[in-house]
This record gives C-alpha cells, structure tokens and sequence, in this order.
C-alpha cells in the first residue's frame, strides 16, 4: 500500500465505522420503542406505573446479576471502577447513570398507555436531541469534545422540526402537560446516561460492568419511589399474565448494553440521533399493526418520522468545522 493510498483507506475504514455505528444506534431505538409499548401496557394493565417500572427495571438487574455472577472480566471490572472512585479518577456521579434510565422507564409506565407510543417518542427525543449536542459539545471524561460541524447542526435542527411535525396533530387532544414534560425530561437525562455509561465502560474494560452499574442505580431509585407510592395506594389486586408483558427488563439490558459500546463510535449525539430514527419508525409500526384503542396515526407523524431518517443521514456525513480549525470533528 503506497502512501497517499493509507490515509484513504483509512478515512473508509472510518467511514465503515460511523455507518456501523449508526445502523447500531437505530436498531438500539427499535428495541426502545419496543420497551416502551412492552412497559406502558404493563403499568396500563397493573393499574400502576410506579410496580411496573420496578419490575421491568428490576428484572432486567437480576439477569445482569447472575450473568456478572458467571462473567469474571464484568467482575474485574467491578473492582477498577470501585477502585477508581476511590483514588477519585473517576466521579463518583458516573455510576449513577441509570437515575436516568429509571426516570425513563417509569414516563413509559406513568404515561405511554395514554400518549401513545409514537407520541411518547417523540417527546422523549426533543429531550435527547438538545442533551446530546450539549454534551458531545463539551465532551466528557476521556472522550474529548465533538466538533459541531455544518451537517451535525443541520442534522440536530432538522430532526427537532422533524419531531415537531410528527407531534404536532397530536397536541390538539386534552393532555395534561405534565404527561409531555416528564418523557420529555427522561429524553434530556438519555443523552446524559449513554456518555457516563460509556466512561463506566472505559474504565471497567467491561460493557457488562457499566450496563449491571446502571441497572443498579436505576432500581435503587425505583424501588425507593414504589415503595412511597404503594405506602400510600396498596398494591394492585392482581397481576397481568401475559409473560411478553414482562420482557421489558430483558430487553432494556440489550440496548443499554448496546449504547454503551456504540457511543464511542458515533458520539452521544449521532446515537442520539439514530436511536431516535429507530424509535419513531418502530413506534409507528407498533401503532400501525398493534394500535392502543383511541389513537390514531396522522399523515404529519408519518411525514416526521421520515424526515428524521432524513436528518441522521445528515448529520452522519462529514463535514467542515463551524469552530477552531484545530478540532478534529469525530464524523
């Protein structure tokens, strides 16, 4: 291989590497999607979102549980990341990334049943889209800030008008805001947990490791707020039968493992952006072949769902820097 002919080979490799990445972040949104209408019907059926969450949540730590029981590099990893908070190497605040995960999946079981799940998404991801500019801006830990490049900035403005669309039919009908703000919140807190989880990763050597520290967190919260909630309500008089409705925990275990190696490739907001693709689009399927009674799929939301594939494909292809000529933009 001549000189010249490196750096080209090398700039495809990349390339490769992004479109990897990316296809790996929409299909981490198809599973979210997937979650979501799993998790809204079983806090729908219990009649409390507070139990469903737990046990969705929960579940998915008690197989990552026994799966570190057998695993000795997430084990290992265990120790450096606890070893590094103690030398404070390491935040202590980065083991606490499933606080937002936790808050994600209890909008899901509060609020899905009733927004639906393309309604749901796409209030989550105006969150996720704003959080993870701010954050691949600034970068985080070891993973330096990301150059805001022309087609980056095109990708983000464009997907956010893409959500609007595809949500704004829908704005129309008696929703009590706070139904719209907490998915909203649980999407600004996504981008948040997907870079700390990928530092957890980093340090660990384990994507076991970072994705068992987040469930943990995760439950601990949920299981604190349940416990206040059926304190004051009681328990449900019975639970649903259906066993697809309690999957939600093991799928939640995939994609969070999933975005925890995926974002060192893309980035916190090309994976935000990719993820949001794959939501939208398996939200409609879901809404178009298991639609929830009452709700309806409008020609905006189909319209905004395809201009945000449009938008990720933007935002994937390299471009200029809009700041220092020094910063090398990361795709």
């Amino acid at each position: 291989m001549t000189t010249s002919s490196a750096p080209a080979a090398l700039l495809r490799r990349r390339r490769l590497t992004v479109v990897a990445g990316v296809v790996g972040a929409i299909v981490i949104g198809i599973l979210t999607a997937t979650q979501s209408r799993i998790n809204s019907e079983l806090g729908r059926s219990l009649g409390d979102g507070y139990l469903g969450s737990v046990i969705s949540f929960g579940s998915g730590f008690v197989i990552l549980l026994v799966a570190l029981a057998v695993w000795r590099p997430g084990r290992r990893g265990l120790a450096r990341v606890a070893s590094a908070v103690r030398a404070r190497t390491t935040p202590w605040w980065y083991v606490t990334g499933g606080v937002a995960g936790g808050l994600f999946v209890l909008s899901q079981g509060l609020t899905g049943a009733t927004l639906g799940v393309a309604l749901f998404t796409v209030a989550v991801v105006s969150g996720q889209t704003i959080s993870g500019l701010a954050i691949d801006r600034r970068g985080i830990g070891a993973t330096p800030p990301a150059a805001i490049t022309v087609t980056r900035l095109i990708g983000s403005a464009l997907a956010l008008v893409a959500v609007g669309w595809a949500v704004s039919a829908q704005l129309v009908t008696d929703i009590p805001p706070w139904m719209l703000l907490l998915p909203f919140a649980a999407g600004l807190g996504i981008a948040g947990q997907q870079a700390v989880n990928g530092q957890v990763r980093i340090v660990a050597g384990s994507a076991m490791t970072a994705t068992f520290l987040n469930f943990l967190a995760g439950t601990t919260v949920l299981l604190a707020a349940c416990a206040v909630h059926e304190a004051i309500v009681g328990w449900p008089a019975h639970f649903p039968s259906n066993p697809w409705l309690y999957t939600g925990g093991l799928i939640g275990t995939i994609f969070i493992a999933g975005a925890v190696v995926v974002v060192r490739t893309t980035g916190v907001l090309l994976l935000g952006l990719g993820s949001i693709a794959g939501q939208l689009v398996m939200s409609l399927a879901l809404d178009a072949f298991l639609p929830i009674r009452g709700h309806v799929i409008e020609a905006s939301t189909v319209g905004g769902t395809l201009l945000t594939l449009v938008a990720v494909a933007i935002a994937a292809v390299p471009s200029r820097r809009l700041r220092a000529r020094s910063e090398t933009p990361r795709g």
